[in-house]
């Protein structure tokens, strides 16, 4: 399973968050310890907000304990919205364009889990995006798909209708197929404004979540950066997690029961 982490609040150095910590998330992608894959090393990204309302992003192949440019930018640059991700592939090729996270405008996507049999459903789901969202599909990714269904269903006017609206599509066309591992889904998006992150599972335990309140701001993440782990609070399954300014909401996310 793929790491990542999301910080807001006062304006700081990428490094203080990905290089410094003794568990930080460049070291998360050698021996992660909350995850099924210890080891993440198909790919990282990172993207952070500055001055303009989109994002600067940057994405590469190379595990991210080996790129010596992912050093040099963290270390040097500094901003007060900010997300990265190192990834585990749970099939699809090692490309930039799979990477994480993903980039639509001013909007920011990563994730962590896996449509299962995603082959199974790509088609139709993929069939469901209009024109002007799938000519931005790059890669191939369940990820990616996604995000372009979520900004298509109304991601910027109701993110928890849009959320809903989409899993409950992927799960019924799993249901068709007859599929009947779990959907699994932990991940995080903005807006360039604020942050949301939910952690969903059809049943069982989804991928970990933990949230911080540092000095600074406010920390959402696979798992904590620092190995003592003080103030790190688990995320319950099943959570929307909205973070504005410092102010943390968690609330409780289900889909509408099925008809039997």
């Amino acid at each position: 399973m793929c790491r990542w982490l999301a910080y807001q609040g006062k304006p700081c150095f990428l490094e203080e968050m990905l290089l410094r910590p003794n568990h930080s998330l460049v070291t998360q992608s050698m021996e992660a310890t909350k995850a099924v894959t210890s080891v993440n090393a198909d790919g990282f990204g990172a993207a952070w907000y500055g001055e303009k309302n989109s994002p600067a992003l940057y994405r590469e192949v190379l595990p991210a304990w080996s790129d010596a440019n992912l050093r040099s930018i963290a270390e040097h640059t500094k901003s007060h919205r900010f997300m990265a991700h190192v990834r585990a592939s749970t099939g699809t090729n090692t490309s930039r364009e799979n990477c994480h996270p993903f980039n639509v405008e001013n909007w920011l996507f990563m994730h962590n889990g896996q449509i299962p049999e995603f082959e199974t459903v790509r088609y139709s789901l993929e069939r469901q995006l209009e024109e002007r969202y799938y000519l931005e599909r790059t890669g191939t990714t369940d990820s990616e798909l996604i995000f372009l269904l979520l900004l298509q269903y109304g991601l910027a006017r109701d993110p928890q209708s849009a959320l809903k609206r989409v899993f409950s599509d992927i799960e019924d066309e799993m249901l068709s197929r007859g599929l009947k591992e779990p959907f699994k889904a932990f991940l995080c998006f903005s807006n360039g404004l604020q942050f949301w992150g939910l952690r969903y599972a059809t049943f069982g335990p989804p991928p970990t979540m933990f949230i911080k309140q540092v000095d600074s701001g406010v920390v959402l993440a696979s798992e904590p950066y620092e190995m003592e782990r003080e103030g790190w609070q688990a995320v319950p399954s099943q959570s929307l997690v909205e973070l504005v300014g410092e102010s943390v909401e968690i609330t409780q996310f289900t889909l509408e029961e099925r008809a039997a």
